[in-house]
């Protein structure tokens, strides 16, 4: 049985970490002062992520499922129509790779290229994953694809000389919405280039009220707000800052002008951070912006995916028009 295989494309864990560190400390030097929503993810914020998809406010995760068990058959179909029969399924933001193991029996894919920003995220769930699926070729590829997606060759490549059909990219989750418009282009632009001539299978939010789209982002619990707020101790780690998370609060509002829900972390009084080779001084009431989400018009994003060069578009949505499955070939 075939074991699977694992690639970091980016530098080093030492030069990785020097990079992301400079990131973040040029993102909170900024006016305003940001940071972008990657470094939500270290193992609590990873937990504390998996928390919120079981809150009762937030939808998006329980009806993107229920979209792709309900309209599958039809799914598979369109996408093996587009790849041919056992495409390479390339799943960009892969975490647990549960969502695409449930699209394996009916896409029967020769290969599964988990895609995540670091490969040993990717090592225990992926080798259980090729435990049960031993006809599946697998490999793990740690890529921060926020700046850019950009798969080697061999990724793609079948190794075995078995054939199979042409690559199915897989963005579930409404990812998408964490960039802005020029940049979720530039994205889906690359997403074609690795499907070269395949498809793509993308989750997206759509726009809806803010009485319904506010509190998926500032729940009750206050899971979410957690899950906000443990992105500083994250950062405390990174960059040796010396954030105090009791002095801030989380703030989820929508902008209607942007159709996007927008997270920030807002200093409850004034105060000085500072971390090695950098400082700044935040004054009572203002934020470090950590998330957009975009949500889209259904038409407006199967423009955007037309701009992106796709020739093909079909939208699976719910009954009540929340969140749609869009596959573009």
């Amino acid at each position: 049985m075939s074991s699977a295989r694992f690639i970091q494309v980016d530098e080093g864990p030492l030069a990785r970490h020097t990079a992301l560190a400079a990131e973040a400390a040029a993102g909170l030097l900024a006016t305003p002062a940001s940071v972008s929503p990657k470094f939500f993810y270290d193992a609590l914020g990873s937990r504390l992520f998996d928390a919120i998809t079981e809150l009762p406010e937030y939808y998006p995760t329980r009806t993107e499922a229920a979209i792709l068990a309900r309209h599958l058959p039809a799914i598979a179909d369109a996408a093996l129509g587009a790849t041919g029969p056992r495409p390479t399924l390339v799943d960009l933001g892969a975490g647990s790779c549960a969502k695409a193991a449930r699209l394996f029996p009916a896409l029967q894919p020769s290969r599964y290229v988990a895609v995540d920003i670091s490969v040993d995220y990717l090592r225990g769930v992926l080798d259980k994953l090729q435990l049960e699926h031993p006809s599946i070729q697998m490999l793990g590829v740690g890529q921060d694809f926020s700046t850019r997606l950009d798969l080697p060759a061999d990724v793609l490549a079948d190794p075995d000389r078995k054939g199979g059909g042409r690559s199915l990219v897989f963005y579930p989750g409404s990812s998408i919405g964490n960039f802005d418009p020029p940049a979720a282009l530039r994205l889906l632009r690359e997403a074609r280039a690795v499907a070269a001539g395949g498809a793509l299978l993308i989750g997206v939010d759509l726009l809806k009220s803010a009485d319904i789209l506010e509190p998926a982002y500032d729940d009750e619990l206050g899971v979410t707000a957690a899950f906000n707020l443990n992105l500083l101790s994250h950062l405390n780690r990174l960059l040796g800052s010396n954030f105090q998370p009791r002095g801030w609060q989380h703030v989820a509002l929508f902008n209607a002008q942007q159709s996007r829900i927008e997270m920030h972390l807002q200093a409850r009084h004034s105060v000085d951070v500072r971390w090695p080779g950098g400082h700044r001084h935040f004054t009572a009431g203002e934020r470090i912006h950590t998330e957009n989400s975009a949500k889209w018009q259904p038409a407006a994003f199967e423009s955007l995916l037309r701009e992106a060069g796709f020739s093909s578009v079909r939208r699976f949505s719910d009954e009540r028009g929340w969140f749609a499955v869009f596959l573009a070939s």
